[in-house]
């Protein structure tokens, strides 16, 4: 009888947000392998965020408990449990390079905080996400070069590691977006309405850079004021930043806090306003830029090598020094105006080893020629 392969996915500190989406799209797509020569083995943190067939998951609900927890985890219990399982192929979802007895061993860092240097604003409204970013750049460093391949999701961030580790093995896998079908009438309408409108879905953090927004719509001269209205997923008691912008700008008319939505209002927005803007001064992907674009509309966006690459080929894509308002007003005046032209955009070339969605990577992954 032919012994299976065991194939780990580690993600014990995963339980919310977009690490939360990643992981649980990754064992989807993985769930649909259905191949008797493999088992597929999952390390969470709470089960009942992941019920998928195919995989058999252990549960380890006290390894996000504290710092020690997941550090005990990650480098004394799962060297332990390596050997127990005799994996295959061991695959760290969450950053961490785990200390396991694996051949094949691939962590995924989908964390760009530590490439992004915090100004004052981040340390006041942010104080912990900022020594975070500190601290998390030696935490990428540990035992980094065991790994057989390093997972980012842009080429950006695998030119980041390249540089600061010394690493000539990092994959770069673009996600595979779900995303709903558009209704033609929404994709290719011409607004004409007197009150333009601008959206920016996103949750409050410093490095999201609502105030440039503000501040561009609070320079406008009045009577642009009049035509625009911006909407903004901010509510003041989300945190101190929010609270923050909200008392900063309440004043401003045009500017809609509207709070936080689920996705399906956030696509109702897709299809109303005129223009998306997303002026975050970092980000490992940018969602709403792959979101929007289905609907043909103008992108104002930071002019960063992330947005670049998320934007991809695009014809209504418009960047702006996230630091400098006045060139985002301008783009709100052109907008008002009408007289927006068409700035077409391309995809940027991306070198092996280079995939598009996770049954790709995982195919490559799990290969004989890869697995020898």
């Amino acid at each position: 009888m032919q012994t299976k392969k065991v194939i780990v996915i580690s993600g014990v500190n995963i339980v919310e947000a977009g690490p939360l989406s990643v992981m649980r799209d990754f064992l989807k797509e993985l769930s649909k392998t259905n191949d008797d020569a493999l088992e597929i083995v999952a390390l969470v943190n709470t089960k009942s965020l992941f019920e998928f067939p195919n995989i058999k998951f252990l549960e380890f609900p006290n390894s996000k408990k504290n710092w020690f927890s997941r550090i005990y985890h990650e480098y004394y219990y799962f060297k332990k449990l390596s050997l127990e399982l005799k994996p295959t192929l061991w695959i760290s979802m969450h950053d961490i390079t785990p200390n396991v007895s694996c051949e094949n061993l691939y962590v995924y860092c989908h964390n760009a905080t530590p490439y992004y240097k915090p100004t004052w604003k981040d340390w006041v409204y942010g104080g912990r996400a900022s020594l975070f970013s500190l601290f998390y750049i030696y935490l990428y460093g540990i035992n980094i070069k065991k790994n057989k391949g390093v997972i980012v999701q842009q080429d950006w961030l695998r030119k980041e590691f390249e540089q600061k580790f010394n690493l000539k093995n990092v994959i770069v896998a673009y996600p595979d977006i779900d995303l709903p079908d558009i209704k033609p009438n929404y994709s290719n309408q011409k607004s004409d309405d007197a009150i333009k409108k601008i959206f920016f879905p996103s949750f409050p953090r410093s490095f999201k850079n609502f105030e440039v927004i503000c501040e561009a719509y609070k320079n406008l001269p009045e009577d642009y004021k009049a035509r625009l209205n911006v909407y903004i997923t901010l509510d003041q008691n989300l945190n101190s930043y929010a609270n923050y912008i909200y008392k900063k700008y309440k004043d401003q008319k045009g500017l809609c806090f509207i709070g936080l939505l689920d996705r399906k209002e956030v696509f109702e927005y897709y299809e109303q306003v005129d223009a998306l803007v997303f002026p975050s001064k970092l980000e490992s992907w940018g969602l709403p830029i792959t979101e929007f674009k289905k609907f043909k509309k103008p992108i104002f966006l930071s002019n960063l090598p992330y947005a670049k690459e998320t934007l991809g080929a695009y014809e209504k894509g418009y960047f702006f020094n996230p630091e400098d308002p006045y060139e985002l007003m301008d783009l709100m005046k052109l907008l008002i105006d009408q007289k927006l032209k068409n700035n077409p955009s391309q995809e940027i070339n991306i070198e092996d080893p280079f995939f598009i969605g996770w049954k790709n990577l995982f195919k490559n992954l799990i290969s004989d020629e890869n697995l020898k």
